[in-house]
């Protein structure tokens, strides 16, 4: 089976599921935790001093998934490696530690003989989401002024690929 659609679990009206202890096990709540997608944060070169700082920010709260906010980065990424080669620093600021659970449900003929509908619906993991607030900053990206346009057109590039609204924020770092 495939991944659900995004709309399933981009709400934050449910509570958060997170408690996973590595040291002592037994008092977890979630067992065994999905992999996370994103495992790369900072990207470019960070040791430069840059011009201006473009931040992206969520309008309304949100969960995003893992997935979408590594396809975010990448799509990003990519497009300043090939515009601005090490010229740039782009960060990843939240993290997915909220655990999705997904109630299975078959389809098929005889179906309805095997599953047991929503009796014992709690669920097992299937995937990670970051919950972000509103007004809560996603990504930074430091760059030289001449280049404004090009990484504006990297954020269009990476909220295209998630769901919610965002605005950006120009600061001066000089």
């Amino acid at each position: 089976m495939g991944l659900r659609p995004a709309h399933t679990c981009r709400g934050v009206g449910k509570v958060c599921w997170t408690r996973f202890s590595k040291k002592k096990p037994r008092k977890s709540f979630v067992k065994a935790l999905p992999h996370n997608a994103v495992q790369i944060f900072n990207m470019g070169d960070a040791s430069k001093k840059y011009e201006a700082e473009l931040q992206v920010i969520a309008e309304k709260p949100i969960q995003i998934r893992d997935n979408a906010i590594e396809a975010a980065r990448q799509g990003a990424n990519k497009y300043l490696e090939k515009q601005l080669p090490a010229n740039y620093y782009f960060k990843v600021i939240i993290f997915p530690h909220n655990v999705i659970r997904e109630n299975k449900m078959i389809v098929g003929a005889g179906a309805d003989r095997l599953q047991k509908g929503m009796r014992q619906s709690f669920g097992r993991p299937s995937d990670r989401a970051a919950r972000v607030g509103a007004n809560q900053k996603i990504f930074i990206f430091r760059f030289m002024k001449k280049d404004f346009k090009v990484v504006k057109d990297a954020v269009r590039r990476a909220t295209s690929k998630l769901s919610g609204a965002y605005y950006t924020k120009v600061v001066d770092l000089i």
